[in-house]
C-alpha cells in the first residue's frame, strides 16, 4: 500500500515527547508553597482549576492568582515552569528521532496544557529549540482539548495543511480516535520504538 503524501506529523507532548510525573510536579509545587503535596493536588486538580486552565477557560493570569491564593503563596510564571519541568523528563531516543523527521517534514506539537506550556518547552525539550518554535500548540490557547475535533481543525489551520495530509500521534487511543474523526491519519505512539513503527509505516522513516 502506497503511504499518502504528508506534509505534517502533530506529536502529542506527555507520554509521547516526555515522561510526566504528577508526583514530581506536585511535590516541587508543595515546597515552593510550604505546603503539603496533598493539599497541592486538591487544589490544582480536584478542585478543577487545572483543567479550566488547560480548557482556556481561565487565562494565565487569573490561574495563577487563583493557585498561589488557594495555596496561600504567591505562585508566579517562574515559579509555575519550574514545577512543570521538575516533573517533566524528555525522552532522549524519541527527541533524537524528531531532530531527523524535521529535516524531512514540518512537525508540530499538540498537548492539553495551558499557555504557560508554551514558555517551559524550550527547557523540557531544549534539544528540539529553536526548531519548534511556533509550532507549540496548546489547549489553553486554543480554547479546545484533544480529543474534541475542533482542536484538530485549529491545528490544521495554524499550519496550513488538509487532514488528509497530516499524521498525529498521541499515547492515548482516545485522542487518536478524535484526531481519525477529523480526517487525521492517526496512531498510538508510547516510546521511541512504537514512533518510528509508525513512521516506517507513513514512509517517514
Amino acid at each position: 500500500m502506497t503511504p499518502p503524501r504528508l506534509r505534517l506529523v502533530l506529536l502529542d507532548l506527555d507520554g509521547v515527547l516526555v515522561r510526566y510525573s504528577h508526583r514530581a510536579r506536585v511535590a516541587h509545587l508543595a515546597h515552593a508553597a510550604a505546603c503539603t503535596p496533598a493539599h497541592v493536588s486538591k487544589v490544582m486538580f480536584d478542585s478543577g482549576l487545572e483543567r479550566a486552565y488547560d480548557c482556556g477557560v481561565l487565562d494565565t493570569a487569573t490561574y495563577l492568582q487563583r493557585l498561589g491564593t488557594a495555596l496561600g503563596a504567591t505562585i508566579d510564571a517562574a515559579a509555575w515552569i519550574e514545577a512543570r519541568v521538575a516533573g517533566t523528563q524528555a525522552d532522549p531516543a524519541v527527541l533524537a528521532c524528531v531532530a531527523s523527521l524535521v529535516l524531512r517534514i514540518e512537525v508540530g506539537v499538540l498537548t492539553n496544557n495551558g499557555a504557560l506550556m508554551r514558555d517551559a518547552m524550550p527547557r523540557i525539550l531544549a534539544p528540539l529549540f529553536p526548531m519548534l518554535d511556533g509550532r507549540v500548540l496548546c489547549s489553553g490557547v486554543l480554547g479546545v482539548r484533544k480529543p474534541n475535533r475542533e482542536i484538530f481543525g485549529h491545528a490544521l489551520t495554524h499550519f496550513d495543511v488538509r487532514a488528509q495530509e497530516t499524521l498525529f500521534v498521541d499515547d492515548l487511543f482516545v485522542n487518536v480516535q478524535g484526531a481519525r474523526a477529523a480526517g487525521l491519519h492517526a496512531d498510538t505512539v508510547v516510546d521511541a520504538r512504537s514512533l518510528r513503527t509508525v513512521l516506517r509505516r507513513y514512509g517517514l522513516a
